[in-house]
């Protein structure tokens, strides 16, 4: 398996919990589009001869594109990258940008899998975020993406967001409940500090949701999508059968993948590649021939902590057999005290030699990670 991920860096505006590399001032899309481009041209051969089984277009929010921009950079990717026949082809939205029409075009521009950014159905919460469109505009997006076609439908929420009761989630999920998408990504607000939220905290404006209350929040997420038959197949996402997203299981098993655009990461097995995180230094240093990105050789340690950290998210676990097998490391004799009360305490499960973290482990799951990490 291989992916492909395209980084698209432009926002109509900022939100105030977002730190992800992007640019409000669109000026420069096209000369940006040409340098994505011509970046897949340059590397043409960084996943070898593997077929990529998943295209992602991420940012930012690459709605905001057209959708015969989006088609060419599709064509170019075929072009110079061997497809499966099944490839899945994700694009991520917003509200605002999705019309009938234009998720028609989308559609047929070779779109098989939407990602909406909905975050919440109230809109109080909303404009607390500094999201661009209302709670009507939410769910009338999701309504025309079906009826444009897209059987492949991902939402994204946000819980634990302050003056967010539980009441107000319940209310978020009966709707998505009712709305039916067959993905649904759920992530608890985490307060950065160089966005918004987190010059807020610093400020003293702003408290920061109490552990206890995004625990309760993320049993009523698991509890309300179970009851649903949603699968919570990795900590923040749920899926109906047969609507895994591919791209994301292909990262979470150690699966080559390029990232093209500014900011973009890139994974080949023995390396991470990070392209500079600037727009205009991107682009020049394209125009020369020149990828502007920083590479780290991964060490023994890297491959190991990395597995536990991606596979302890998941469903399928991390199999220490197969850590023993690839890496010579054998995580019940490193760890074994650790592990013990782990299970002890109901957080983690051990079985044929399968690790696999619990519900309320999965709440602590970043902590457990760290502790099970080679130093």
């Amino acid at each position: 398996m291989a992916s492909i991920y395209i980084h698209i860096p432009f926002c109509k505006q900022a939100c105030y919990y977002c730190d992800f590399h992007f640019s409000t001032h669109i000026q420069g899309k096209d000369q940006l589009l040409q340098a994505i481009k011509q970046e897949l041209r340059m590397q043409q051969h960084y996943l070898g001869q593997a077929q990529v089984t998943s295209i992602y277009l991420g940012g930012g929010t690459p709605s905001l594109l057209e959708a015969h921009e989006v088609a060419a950079l599709l064509t170019h990717i075929t072009h110079y990258f061997p497809l499966a026949e099944q490839v899945e082809v994700t694009l991520e939205a917003n509200p605002d940008d999705l019309t009938l029409a234009k998720l028609q075009a989308l559609h047929a521009a070779g779109i098989n899998r939407l990602s909406i950014g909905v975050q919440s159905f109230q809109d109080a919460l909303l404009r607390y975020l500094h999201r661009i469109h209302d709670s009507a505009k939410a769910i009338a997006s999701i309504e025309l993406a079906f009826q444009a076609g897209f059987e492949n439908l991902s939402i994204d929420l946000i819980y634990a967001i302050p003056g967010q009761t539980e009441a107000l989630w319940k209310q978020d999920l009966a709707i998505a409940m009712q709305l039916r998408p067959p993905h649904i990504a759920a992530y608890g607000l985490t307060i950065e500090p160089n966005t918004v939220l987190g010059r807020w905290q610093q400020k003293g404006r702003l408290q920061p949701v109490v552990d206890e209350i995004a625990a309760r929040h993320f049993e009523i997420l698991v509890d309300v999508l179970a009851a649903n038959h949603y699968e919570a197949y990795e900590v923040a996402n749920f899926s109906q059968p047969l609507y895994y997203a591919k791209h994301n299981i292909n990262y979470w098993t150690q699966g080559s993948y390029l990232g093209v655009g500014p900011s973009a990461h890139a994974y080949n097995g023995r390396s991470r590649q990070y392209n500079v995180a600037h727009n205009q230094r991107y682009i020049q240093s394209i125009q020369q021939g020149i990828i502007p990105s920083t590479t780290e050789i991964l060490q023994r340690k890297d491959h190991i902590n990395e597995y536990i950290m991606t596979r302890l998210r998941t469903q399928w676990g991390c199999d220490m057999a197969w850590l023993k097998a690839r890496y010579q490391y054998d995580l019940q004799q490193e760890k074994g005290a650790y592990l013990n009360q782990l299970v002890h305490r109901q957080l983690a499960q051990i079985q044929a030699a399968k690790l696999r973290l619990t519900t309320p482990g999965r709440l602590l799951a970043d902590k457990i990670t760290l502790d099970l990490f080679i130093a």
